[in-house]
């Protein structure tokens, strides 16, 4: 990789974080630390604002945004790829929000990248259980609001034997096993943990009041009691 395409990537993976270590730039372009030192110089010199704060890295400063002038058609290539998987494994909303995100990465390619893409897109199939797309709904957008926003979800939930429930819940984070989305949440009904399967939620509304617990376990405490390893 040349310097002028690792400046570039360099201020693309600072945009795509909140704070990014010198340790971690060095890392993921296989650098030393001196020359992130240079490179970080670099950028500033070009007039890109890129501040640095102890204990927790570098960042470019709010307000400062550099629109993205071109894809390659391999990048375009495996998000086309990821939303047809979007499709079969995530709900409505996140579907909506995927192809209005790969709209906007269309709208900066050439004709004849768009014109590749295209033959792509008939040209590739997918085959989903019947399982998966009668799952479908449209929840995962909010639960995943709540859980970065960490406020209180109010949801209704049917139980396998058809009974119905209202839950107040703490969501700590979303899981993916057994072929179904899953939310891993403090329930104050139940004064516990506990795992909702997302397609059972009748309904779903963020009430934007914080959490009551200070801390909760990390997901992946969660990750290994899973009862199935699929």
């Amino acid at each position: 990789m040349n310097r002028i395409d690792r400046l570039f990537g360099i201020l693309t993976l600072l945009q795509s974080k909140k704070y990014l270590t010198g340790e971690r730039i060095a890392e993921r372009f296989g650098i030393s630390i001196r020359t992130v030192y240079r490179d970080i110089r670099a950028l500033n010199e070009q007039g890109i604002p890129v501040g640095f704060e102890p204990n927790k890295g570098y960042f470019v400063v709010d307000g400062f945004f550099l629109r993205p002038v071109s894809f390659s058609l391999e990048e375009a290539n495996a998000l086309l790829l990821m939303e047809n998987l979007v499709t079969g494994f995530a709900d409505k909303s996140i579907q909506k929000h995927y192809s209005s995100a790969l709209s906007k990465v269309k709208a900066v390619m050439r004709d004849s990248q768009k014109e590749k893409l295209e033959y792509l897109t008939i040209s590739t199939g997918f085959q989903f259980p019947q399982r998966l797309l009668n799952e479908a709904n449209e929840h995962l957008a909010t639960l995943q609001e709540a859980v970065t926003a960490r406020t209180i979800l109010d949801i209704r939930y049917c139980k396998a034997d058809g009974s119905e429930s209202n839950r107040r819940v703490e969501p700590v984070g979303l899981i993916f096993y057994a072929f179904s989305w899953h939310l891993i949440g403090w329930c104050h009904l139940r004064g516990d943990y506990r795992d909702f399967k997302v397609s059972r939620m009748v309904h779903v509304q963020n009430s934007g009041m914080p959490f009551t617990k200070i801390t909760h376990p990390p997901i992946a405490d969660f990750m290994s009691q899973l009862p199935v390893d699929y």
